[in-house]
Formats: structure tokens, sequence, C-alpha cells
């Protein structure tokens, strides 16, 4: 079975769009500076994610000098996102506060369990690709995917922790491992935590078998000593860094890979020369030295989309994702 969901291969062409972009909206974004610190949330607990994009994405601009007023990193967890969401949705027009996003601002709202989508926000920036990765402790008796996946078999209740809700991205990305390896993705028993970091304390503390989460918040944890034995991750090559040693799904037999977007979403309505100023402040941060060891260290693929294209790319993958949640009777009412 193959199952691919891919960033159509805009990883190609991230520099030249990246620096096209950042001339056309330097321009524009003269008309607008903050004027006080920047709030970024991370809808979640620290050690996710979003957390790890926030506060990645504060340090390198703090440190090349990009920004005259500071972002702020504030976590804001609850709900696979949900939370945070209606508090930033109450808040139109602010200029000065900003989110981290990844596909569950698609994907919590048709499970039903958010009243706000991406339609209710303002796209800003898309970044980075990240991938999926399937650690288990260090002592566990399965050895690669296939031993994880024969014991699944064998005994469907055991536990797979991840960082998002029930029908959301962490959820999405192990049924359709489990799939593709002749499982039925339905009965997984996917444990949600209120972030990757969570999860890896579950895991840690033999609460669930395995944890599936993103391989860039958990590049920092790996290594020698680490307690942890990562099985497989869903990028169609091997990726980088601290990570270039683990093989992917596909090298394993099971013809799979699972893209992790992330991006940067605004408050609804706000205001367009406000968008302009953090399109043009991403797209020279992409640039940077500073960014471009964090994003290999963290095994991170540039992939960056102003706001319009943006903003298309959601819709796309709500179409996408639409299909996928009903295929495992995940689709909200």
């Amino acid at each position: 079975m193959t199952a691919t969901f891919t960033a159509r291969g805009l990883t190609a062409i991230v520099l030249p769009l990246a620096a096209l972009t950042g001339l056309a909206g330097a321009a524009q974004a003269d008309d607008w500076t903050p004027t006080r610190s920047i709030e970024f949330i991370a809808p979640a607990n620290p050690g996710g994610g979003w957390d790890t994009l926030v506060r990645t994405v504060s340090r390198v601009i703090q440190e090349e000098g990009l920004a005259e007023r500071s972002f702020g990193a504030i976590n804001v967890p609850g709900g696979g996102g949900a939370v945070a969401w209606a508090q930033i949705a109450r808040d139109t027009g602010n200029p000065h506060k900003l989110f981290a996003t990844s596909p569950p601002i698609i994907l919590v709202p048709l499970a039903g369990t958010s009243r706000y989508d991406h339609t209710d926000f303002t796209p800003v920036a898309r970044l980075i690709t990240d991938y999926s990765i399937i650690l288990v402790k260090a002592d566990s008796p399965y050895e690669d995917l296939n031993e994880l996946f024969e014991a699944i078999a064998e005994n469907p209740s055991l536990s797979i922790g991840g960082g998002s809700a029930p029908g959301s991205m962490d959820h999405i990305s192990m049924a359709g491992v489990a799939a593709a390896a002749g499982l039925d993705a339905a009965s997984v028993n996917y444990i949600p935590f209120s972030g990757g970091g969570e999860a890896m304390t579950n895991l840690m503390g033999g609460h669930v078998a395995a944890v599936i989460t993103g391989a860039g918040e958990a590049s920092g944890q790996l290594g020698e000593g680490s307690g942890l034995r990562p099985l497989g991750v869903s990028s169609p090559e091997r990726l980088g860094g601290v990570l270039a040693d683990i093989p992917t799904y596909q090298e394993q037999g099971i013809d799979y890979t699972f893209d992790i977007w992330r991006g940067v979403m605004g408050t609804p309505d706000m205001p367009e020369e406000a968008v302009a100023y953090y399109e043009a402040l991403f797209a020279e941060m992409l640039e940077t030295d500073g960014w471009e060891a964090a994003r290999d260290q963290l095994g991170w693929i540039n992939a960056y989309q102003n706001s319009e294209e943006f903003g298309d790319f959601l819709d796309e993958q709500k179409e996408q994702f639409s299909t996928i949640l009903g295929d495992l009777g995940l689709l909200g009412g």
C-alpha cells in the first residue's frame, strides 16, 4: 500500500521563493513595524513541535538582530490547540500576536473538537517541513518497526502515545503507517497527550509501548545514553545530524511517508501591512546562518510559502485530510 503526504515538491524552490518574497515584501513592510513585543504562542505544553518552532524562531530572530522588538514564547496548552485558538480568535486585528501552526489546525476542527479552523485566522508564512518519528525505550523488545507492528497485530491493546489529540497529526501519521504495514488503522490504540514532551515522559515511565512525535522535537533527546531507541522516520530519505542513522519507513519495507509542515499564523483580520512585515522577516530569517544551523540540527527542511500561498495550501490540506479522517471514521459531525 502506498500512502504519501508530500509538500508538493515545494522544497526545491524554497530559497528562490524566500528571497523573492523578502525583496517584494520589504517595501510594503516599511509601512508598519511592531510597537511592542510580539506574543508568539505555542498552542501546547513545552517540549512539542509547536514549542520547538516558536522557541527556535524567536531565538534566531534575536541572535541575528532581525527585529527591533522581541518575540516572547508563550505556551497555551489544551484541546490539541483548541484552547489557544479560542483565545486568539477573540483578539481580532492584533498585529502583535502570532502562533505556530501545523496539520492540527486542519485536523482538530475536522474531528469536531474545535469550532475554529484555519479560515478563522490570518496565514502569515509556512516555514519548514518536519517528519514523524517512532520511538521506544532503549530496553524495549522491539528492534525495528516491523517487530513493533507484529506485536501490535498480536496484541492490539499495545498503546502508542502521541502529542496531539485523537484524529490529529500524530494519530493520523500513526494510523497511516500502521495501515501501510497491513494493520487495521482504526484499531490502533492511540493515547493522546498534551504535547510531545508529555508523550515522551509517559514513554520513559513505561505507560505506553511507543511514541510517535515530530523528528525535530525529538532530536535533542536522542543520542548515546538517551534511554530511547528510534525505530523509523517518515521522511522519503534519511535525515541529517543526530537523525542520520535512523532508517526510514520505506527502508523497512513500509511504503509510507508523512510530512509535518509547520508555519505561522496571526489573529483574525490582521492588517495587510503587518502580514507583509512578517512575511519579509521570516523570509530573511530563513537565509541566515543561525537558522541554517538550527534547521540542520533539528532535521527540518525549508518549505517557505508567503501568506497567499500558505492560505491556498491550507485549503488543499483540508480537502485531503477530510478524506483521510472519513476513511478512519474520525470525521466530526
